[in-house]
């Protein structure tokens, strides 16, 4: 029995299986002399009722009671006083007290069960013992009809009860083969956002868990979508150098050793450029691959550093810092590095001479904003969406690159819990600021 739904309902059967046996097991040990003196229709309240119409009426009233009882229940009925004389003649022939008495050994024999009950009158204080015996015949009967109300209270707490825990089961495994068949869904890459829509709609526990798988499957996906496009860029971007070497190649088989002394900086070139370009790209895939432990983070200190970096590739532009003094926070200071570097870089690309690259930072609140500003020419409002993504370039760009300086930026901020925010300056130029908390998500 490996279901889930066999066992959760097999688990509320045997649970209802337990209890009813109890009930009855119960039932049965308590179905002793006292059991049977308080339910007993007729014996119920009797040694109250007897006893005053004894002290009230006398002894001719109460022993037509106690013929009543013998001709209405078959019972026959002696009462006895303190010193175990009968109080009224009573209903128990004098042949029965004999055959009582010679058997009082072997109970089982006789043809009916005995029961006393003692009772104390509140009136005169006199202490009155009540002998009953039952017919096993009649006992038998009243046993069989005062089960059948219980018995057939119990049947019906058994089917509501069914239907109570095969209820409850549905409502735990039904939800739990959604999850299985989203799970399948998603190993098989036809996973649809919408199909634990209903189930995230619950509030309850399992809402809880469809709305976050929800968000894993979105997650999932996305990361799915952006390596598949990535590796379709990759491949297209690679095929432009690799199609010049192959021409550069050929040309140089052909050509004199003259000519082909001067088609070899031609193929370090291209060399140089793949090798850049294959560089990038697996930075780019080391970032969702880093799992080093976070660390403080002196924010002054790495973009003095970066700037110095910069100018070396670049020592004819300026680039003025603007930071706070103590800044620090806790990341991955190789990946905000990297991610300023680019920024900078990028904006050394387009900025125009004797005007500076603005490299500024700033608290503000519980995280920290690193703003990147060139005065360069901008980016078209309609491609600004685009900036960020692999491989994207703005139409119209001169300047050399392959892309990935923004996708890798965007890609370390992510990583520590922040964002990157890319616009237009409103006094001109183009800004790039990365927004990163004080701490990254999964620091402890």
């Amino acid at each position: 029995m490996r279901s889930l739904f066999w066992r959760i309902l097999a688990s509320f059967w045997l649970a209802i299986a337990l209890v009813a046996g109890l009930s009855i097991l119960l039932g049965h040990i308590l179905n002793q002399d006292a059991w049977i003196l308080s339910r007993h229709p007729g014996l119920r309240d009797f040694p109250e009722q007897w006893t005053e119409l004894y002290e009230t009426q006398g002894a001719d009233p109460a022993q037509d009671t106690l013929e009543q009882l013998r001709r209405r229940y078959h019972i026959d009925t002696q009462v006895l006083n303190d010193s175990s004389e009968s109080v009224v003649p009573g209903t128990f022939t004098r042949r029965a007290a004999a055959l009582e008495q010679r058997q009082h050994n072997d109970e089982r024999q006789l043809p009916w069960r005995r029961l006393t009950a003692e009772y104390v009158s509140p009136k005169s204080g006199d202490t009155y013992l009540f002998i009953y015996r039952i017919p096993h015949p009649e006992l038998e009967a009243w046993h069989r009809e005062s089960l059948m109300w219980p018995l057939s209270a119990l049947g019906i707490a058994l089917v509501v009860l069914t239907l109570f825990s095969l209820l409850v089961t549905l409502s735990i495994t039904r939800p739990l083969s959604r999850l299985r068949g989203a799970v399948h869904d998603l190993g098989q890459a036809s996973y649809q956002q919408q199909s634990l829509a209903e189930l995230a709609g619950r509030r309850d526990e399992f809402g809880v868990l469809a709305t976050d798988f929800n968000l894993m499957g979105q997650r999932l996906q996305s990361l799915i979508g952006s390596q598949r496009q990535l590796l379709r860029d990759v491949s297209h971007e690679l095929r432009s150098p690799l199609a010049r070497l192959r021409i550069a190649l050929a040309l140089a088989e052909r050509a004199e050793p003259e000519q082909r002394e001067k088609l070899w900086p031609r193929l370090t070139r291209e060399c140089d450029r793949l090798e850049a370009l294959i560089s990038e790209i697996l930075t780019l895939a080391r970032l969702d691959a880093e799992h080093a432990t976070a660390e403080p983070v002196d924010i002054s200190a790495l973009l003095g550093g970066v700037r110095r970096d910069a100018q070396l590739s670049a020592p004819d532009q300026e680039v003025m810092i603007e930071t706070q003094p103590g800044l620090t926070l806790r990341g991955w200071p190789t990946m905000i590095e990297r991610a300023v570097d680019n920024l900078l870089r990028n904006a050394l690309r387009f900025n125009p001479p004797g005007k500076p690259v603005e490299l500024r930072a700033r608290l503000d609140g519980e995280r920290i904003e690193l703003s990147v500003r060139d005065h360069g020419p901008g980016v078209a409002d309609a491609h600004l969406a685009q900036l960020g993504e692999p491989f994207f370039r703005a139409p119209g760009q001169t300047a050399q690159g392959h892309g990935l300086g923004l996708a890798i930026a965007r890609r370390a901020v992510e990583r520590h819990g922040g964002r990157l925010l890319l616009g237009n300056h409103p006094a001109g130029g183009f800004l790039a600021t990365l927004e990163l908390p004080l701490a990254p998500p999964t620091d402890s």
